[in-house]
């Protein structure tokens, strides 16, 4: 399987990065099918050959998470977001709203008491 993943190069804590097509069983830094672009991380630069990258992918080649934010933010692919993810904040809201009716019922029910200890006295 081919994949789209970044190649490290630059010196000691001063990384830049590749874009490269190459096989998946290959080394990080081993020799790519096809170099795709380039990313710097410290100056958020980023140079994408768009054409090879459209044609890698309709081939069916598989970005990595970091090469599919870079494709996205350059425009070549849709933000997708999964199912998963989709779920769990559909999740948090119910809980959200749960918890703010709970929070809503504590407050009537101890305004109802102060109102009702006020008409005692």
């Amino acid at each position: 399987m081919i994949k789209l993943r970044l190649k490290r190069f630059g010196k000691k804590k001063e990384a830049s990065f590749r874009i490269v097509a190459c096989n998946s069983t290959s080394r990080r830094d081993g020799r790519p099918l096809q170099e795709l672009g380039f990313y710097n991380p410290r100056t958020k630069e980023t140079r994408l050959d768009t054409e090879a990258l459209r044609i890698r992918l309709t081939q069916g080649a598989q970005p990595t998470d970091v090469v599919r934010t870079l494709l996205v933010k350059g425009g070549l692919l849709e933000k997708i977001e999964r199912p998963s993810i989709a779920i769990g904040k559909a999740k948090l809201e119910k809980e959200k709203l749960a918890k703010a009716e709970t929070k809503d019922e504590e407050s009537d029910t101890t305004k109802a008491e102060s109102v009702s200890d006020k008409s005692e006295s």
